[in-house]
């Protein structure tokens, strides 16, 4: 009789992954809700050119603020005033997180004009500029109306634009996009594939087996990774080629997203385990899954920044991975910000990450 040789758990694990990424492309939700959701999403705001209605702007430290010019700009709702060092706004304004500084400049305390408006923008906020100086126009002719129409203009514009990067709509959208599409992926793949296989005795099969259970949860979830995985090379490679999406390091920046699309799919898995484990039937599946994706779905700036939202709200959009996935995204993708840069975001994740599996191995059921 010859000697039996260890089971090789390796091989095993690695057998199951492959099964389980067959299964996965044999599904139409899972490619549908995968690739084709996320698809439709890029192409919908990729070829829509229209801006978001919030300007932000800042004030220079020398601007004369105590007039009435001052004063109609901040009942313009529209118009979100940012208060910081005018170094952070002279990068901001690069980057295209701010449309423009304003310095309000006295020209004639006695008569018309009395001020002039100095508006410094740059080339990355080219598609918000002329709805700000459409704003600025309808402040000055407010007042103008009030004094006489007759005379001089209460106030001019004056405008200088430095180079910057051109942010595009895509550049704020996919990097939101890919992130829900591994947060659903996490969540639903997950919580459905293990909930299956529990109902379905595969699971229990498995233990007639050698193999070791933490080898199938590791398997399961490796072929759910490279699926994933998968899905994000193909959302980014639409996304840069089809509509010039920014990647402002080339291939490093490509290898840094992925990065991050994978550590945001293992804290995200952490979801679909806990899930799983309370979902009594396959019914109830989706109300808890809905519950952990919905709300980041709409509050983590997947679409619009979550400075867009009431004052009183964005605290909550700030607890939420998502909005820490989707922040870091956008600072490699187009700020040419790197993975050490991004540590605090990073480390939000981790941390929702060990609070999730924690509960996760808690509630996790193999029968």
């Amino acid at each position: 009789m010859g000697l039996h040789q260890p089971y090789n758990q390796y091989r095993a694990m690695m057998a199951i992954a492959k099964a389980s990424l067959k299964s996965i492309f044999r599904s139409p939700s899972a490619v549908i809700f995968s690739f084709l959701f996320p698809i439709i999403f890029i192409l919908v705001f990729g070829f829509l050119s229209s801006t978001t209605p919030v300007i932000r702007v800042s004030f220079d430290p020398a601007s004369n603020n105590s007039n009435e010019l001052y004063q109609k700009l901040l009942e313009k709702s529209n118009l979100k005033i940012i208060a910081q060092p005018i170094q952070v706004s002279r990068q901001e304004l690069e980057k295209g997180h701010l449309t423009a500084i304003i310095k309000i400049t006295p020209v004639n305390p006695t008569a018309f004009p009395k001020f002039a408006i100095e508006i410094i923008t740059s080339t990355a906020a080219a598609d918000k500029i002329g709805l700000l100086q459409s704003i600025l126009q309808q402040a000055i002719a407010e007042l103008d109306q009030v004094n006489l129409p007759q005379r001089p203009t209460y106030a001019f514009m004056k405008k200088e634009t430095l180079p910057g990067r051109e942010y595009r709509t895509i550049d704020f959208i996919l990097p939101g996009q890919l992130g829900f599409s591994l947060l659903s992926a996490g969540v639903f793949g997950v919580a459905f594939i293990f909930f299956n296989l529990r109902q379905t005795l595969v699971l229990k099969r498995f233990f007639a087996t050698p193999i070791k259970r933490k080898h199938i949860v590791f398997g399961e979830g490796l072929g759910r990774i490279i699926f994933q995985m998968i899905t994000a090379v193909v959302i980014l490679s639409i996304g840069h080629f089809a509509f010039k999406f920014t990647l402002i390091h080339g291939f490093l920046t490509f290898l840094e997203l992925m990065v991050l699309s994978l550590v945001g799919l293992i804290v995200f898995m952490g979801f679909g385990f806990i899930v799983s484990g309370l979902a009594s039937s396959e019914s109830t599946i989706p109300p808890f899954a809905n519950l952990v994706t919905l709300p980041q779905f709409l509050l983590a700036g997947t679409f619009f920044p979550i400075e867009n939202f009431p004052a009183w709200l964005q605290p909550l959009c700030k607890i939420l991975p998502l909005t820490h996935l989707n922040q870091a995204m956008r600072n490699v993708a187009f700020e040419g910000a790197h993975l050490n840069d991004c540590l605090p975001q990073l480390q939000y994740l981790l941390i929702w990450g060990i609070v999730l599996y924690a509960f996760a191995i808690r509630v996790f059921k193999w029968e």
